[in-house]
């Protein structure tokens, strides 16, 4: 790996931009794409969330745009979180220089006013498939300048089934362009588009064991069903700092807040039958610290980008075994340090054996159990204190 952005050809003056930022080393997606962004090449870049692969288009990008007015580009992500992410990324770096100007272009927000900031000639648009469709079918959005091209979490806007909305979009770009494909997971499908779309692409692609930062300690724990949520509630009771609760369904992440709430934890959830602007809301609640606990389905997995998240807990396992990583990635933001708490009953058995060919995994801790005597609950010798405290509860309400 390099040593310093100098190394890699980034300017002397976008490095003091960087550095204005406390940005002085790069990470090693960086380090390995932005010499041969520089380049002009293609770059095929398959790496997970949190290893700084933001960056890694962006100072290249930039430094085109900062070179010439005439320079466009296209950025492409499957979220509106993620596009507020990246526009919050860019601006960060803009704001010591100002001569680049964008445009978010997302759904839940008035046309009318993406409109006319298009109308502005803004050198980079940055914009989710259908919104960005929807306005070029109005030929609000004309894209036959744009030379550069980014599709940032290609593999999750293909799951999200924006396979054919991508390829009508490409259709507006000129033939002759640069393009970025960033993936976390490299599937059939990624290698078809990065075919159809990339010429000669440099690949960079981190190793299996960077999946999983060694930033996160991670702790399995093979439970039973019925005894999730007292557990849950007893490890929220021993965990310090902040916590992102992953749930399967968004009727599990109402209920499991209204519960929580119930026994007086700082709790909000955010799913996909949450208005956008309640969904907003939430997020920078949580971002500034309001309240303690989020839950959420996967809806939160990508493009969440809070640094302060002290832990994950995969309350319920993904269906899709890579998302796993994504949750994971949701803590140890930025150098920081995380914990992940995964809980797997016996009915994810199967799920969790496809998770675990990803994320290879060996130790599982096996919490103690409530056994069943004849229709009693008796504690094992070691039981937890808190599960010894809800049977005597239950014993005086029997002999009441």
């Amino acid at each position: 790996m390099q040593n310093d952005f100098s190394s890699l050809g980034v300017s002397d003056s976008f490095i003091s931009i960087l550095k204005k930022q406390e940005i002085n080393l790069p990470t090693p997606i960086q380090a390995k794409s932005i010499p041969e962004a520089l380049q002009g090449r293609d770059i095929l870049g398959i790496a997970p969330t949190g290893t700084g692969k933001t960056l890694g288009f962006l100072i290249p990008i930039m430094s085109y745009l900062l070179s010439s007015s005439r320079e466009h580009c296209l950025i492409l992500v499957p979220t509106r979180e993620l596009g507020m992410q990246i526009i919050a990324e860019f601006e960060k770096i803009n704001q010591f220089d100002k001569r680049i100007n964008s445009v978010l272009i997302i759904g839940g927000e008035p046309q009318s006013r993406q409109v006319k900031q298009l109308a502005k000639n803004p050198q980079i648009v940055i914009g989710t498939p259908g919104r960005l469709n929807d306005l070029l079918g109005q030929g609000k959005l004309l894209l036959h300048n744009f030379n550069r091209l980014i599709l940032d979490e290609t593999d999750r806007m293909l799951d999200m089934g924006f396979s054919i909305q991508i390829e009508k979009i490409i259709k507006f770009l000129p033939e002759k362009r640069q393009t970025l494909l960033f993936s976390a997971t490299f599937p059939d499908q990624i290698k078809k588009i990065a075919n159809s779309f990339l010429s000669q692409p440099f690949i960079v692609k981190l190793n299996h064991e960077n999946h999983l930062s060694k930033d996160i300690s991670q702790e399995l724990r093979r439970i039973e069903t019925r005894e999730k949520f007292d557990i849950l509630d007893h490890e929220l009771q021993q965990r310090d700092g902040t916590i992102l609760i992953f749930v399967k369904t968004k009727r599990g992440a109402e209920k499991i807040t209204s519960r929580l709430r119930k026994g007086k934890h700082s709790v909000d959830t955010i799913h996909g039958d949450l208005r956008q602007n309640k969904r907003d809301k939430v997020i920078s609640r949580y971002r500034g610290m309001k309240f303690r606990i989020l839950v959420a389905t996967d809806v939160a997995s990508r493009g969440l980008d809070i640094p302060h998240i002290d832990h994950v807990i995969n309350y319920d396992l993904p269906q899709c075994p890579e998302d796993f990583v994504h949750r994971i990635g949701r803590t140890a933001r930025a150098g920081a340090k995380g914990k992940a708490l995964t809980f797997i009953t016996s009915e994810d058995n199967y799920l969790w054996g496809k998770i675990n060919k990803i994320v290879k995994i060996e130790k599982i801790e096996k919490i103690d159990k409530v056994r069943k005597t004849k229709g009693k609950v008796k504690p094992n010798k070691k039981t937890p204190s808190w599960l010894k405290k809800r049977e005597l509860k239950r014993k005086k309400r029997s002999t009441a």
